[in-house]
Formats: structure tokens, sequence, C-alpha cells
């Protein structure tokens, strides 16, 4: 791990930078849509909700292949995968029962994907870049532990789950924009 940067392809870091760019375009884009359908908990609503961890899937696993290509850590980025994957297949069910069942898993997931995206953000702090991925993995935490408790109360709503995508996509673009300045500096 202390060497991780000196045996890191220089490819890695602009990698990574494409990837975080992509995932702020997303997360930009789903929560606009989200925020324009919170009001309820509709068709359209519901494959929102589905399919951003299935987004997140997609890239853990181009971010597994790229950091597997170029012998980096992927066993946390295998969790994340697992994780999204089965919180898809849990927001697909708790969409049926409402709101209050969708913001705890969707708690439940922000939580869980937060402690893995801390986690990974620390093995690749050397890479530059990635104290915005620590921040928000811990923020994801929080916010996990919030959405379930407002899961219990009358005014549950999707909007905050907006906002939240909306930040963490503010957290890829800063990493995206700090990893360029690391690509003009190597």
């Amino acid at each position: 791990m202390g060497t991780l940067l000196d045996t890191t392809p220089t490819g890695v870091p602009a990698a990574l930078r494409k990837l975080y760019l992509t995932r702020f375009a997303f997360a930009a884009v789903w929560a606009v849509l989200l925020f324009a359908t919170a009001d309820t908990l509709g068709p359209l609503s519901a494959t929102l909700l589905v399919i951003y961890p299935l987004f997140d899937v997609a890239c853990a696993v181009v971010d597994a292949r790229s950091a597997k290509a170029n012998d980096g850590p992927v066993r946390h980025l295998y969790l994340n995968i697992t994780l999204s994957a089965l919180t898809g297949v849990g927001l697909a069910v708790a969409a049926t029962s409402g709101i209050p069942a969708v913001l705890r898993v969707w708690g439940v997931w922000a939580l869980t994907a937060g402690l893995v995206q801390l986690v990974v953000g620390a093995v690749r702090r050397r890479l530059g870049g990635q104290w915005a991925m620590i921040a928000s993995g811990a923020i994801s935490t929080v916010a996990g532990a919030s959405f379930f408790a407002q899961a219990g109360t009358e005014d549950a709503s999707l909007r905050n789950l907006a906002g939240y995508a909306f930040l963490g996509g503010i957290f890829f673009l800063i990493s995206a924009l700090r990893l360029g300045r690391v690509g003009k500096n190597t």
C-alpha cells in the first residue's frame, strides 16, 4: 500500500478521471429527474431508483477492471458491486411498498457503500484527488443513517435522495478535477 503511487501506471488517474466525470454527469441528470418526480412513487421514480445502484454496479465493474489490469486493489470494489446489485433488487421490491421502504433500503445502501467508498478513497489517496472521495464516503454514511431515520417520519420524501445523489456527483467532479491536476504534474 505504501508504494501504490510508485507502481501505478500513469493511465490509472486518467481512467479514474474519465469515470468520475461520467459519474458526475449521470448523478446530475438523475437528481434532476428524481427531484421532478419525487412527489409520488410512480413508475418513473421507481425506475430511476433502481437504475441508480445499477449504474453504480457498472461503474464499479469498469473501475475494478482498470484497477485489476494495473495490479491495483479490487477487493473493496467487488464488495461495492455486490452491495449495489443487491440494492437494485431491494429497491425494486421496496418500491412496491412505498416511500418509507425505499428510504430504508436506500439508507442501508448509502451507509454501507459510504463505508466502502471511504476505504477505497483511503487506499487510493496517493493517486491524488481522493480526499473528496473520502469525504463523500463519510457523508454518505451519515446520510444513510438519516434516510433510514426519515423513513419513520410522516414527511418521508424522495427529494432528499436527489440532493444526496447530486452532492455525490459534485464530489466525483472535484475528484476528477483534482486527478486532472495530478496528471499534469507527473
